[in-house]
């Protein structure tokens, strides 16, 4: 379903991704909620493909830690 807020995602969202990256896979899962719903598409699996590109568009992981790519 999708969220509100930053602080409704789940906890490998919200413990784990900077502010900035959580509100980027929030708008992307959402975005992709209502366009692949209406699709008759798994929802959930699709939103979570796309929010997850979306982040990783603009942040890299080192290690355990997620921080913003210099290649901008």
């Amino acid at each position: 379903m999708p969220y509100s807020s930053i602080s409704d995602l789940p906890d490998r969202v919200r413990l784990h991704l900077p502010t900035h990256a959580q509100e980027i896979f929030r708008a992307a899962f959402n975005n992709a909620w209502s366009e692949y719903g209406a699709k008759g598409e798994d929802p959930e699996e699709a939103a979570n493909r796309v929010a997850w590109a979306a982040v990783k568009r603009k942040y890299v992981k080192h290690g355990n830690v997620w921080v913003a790519r210099n290649d901008a």
